[in-house]
């Protein structure tokens, strides 16, 4: 966190981006944990249980994108009711 304060970085931005690498990163084959569980939930293979989720990961991916590159979109809320 100190870090994130030295550089600039808003602690909000940097909270968002990072919980949304982590949920991409969990669900994400080879070594995506949440794809496990949810393949054990549906009854699944791993196997299909990706083939299933790869679809959802192009927005997830195009979400992080904008998300990373483009903070005043993502901050004007919390800005707005914060300050």
């Amino acid at each position: 966190m100190p870090i994130c304060q030295k550089l600039g970085i808003d602690l909000v931005h940097f909270g968002l981006v990072m919980v949304l690498n982590l949920m991409i990163g969990l669900l994400h084959p080879p070594m995506g944990m949440v794809l496990f569980v949810l393949a054990r939930v549906a009854k699944l293979s791993v196997e299909r249980t990706t083939m299933a989720i790869l679809p959802w990961l192009i927005p997830l991916l195009g979400s992080l994108v904008i998300i990373t590159y483009f903070p005043k979109l993502v901050l004007w809320l919390p800005r707005l009711v914060y300050q």
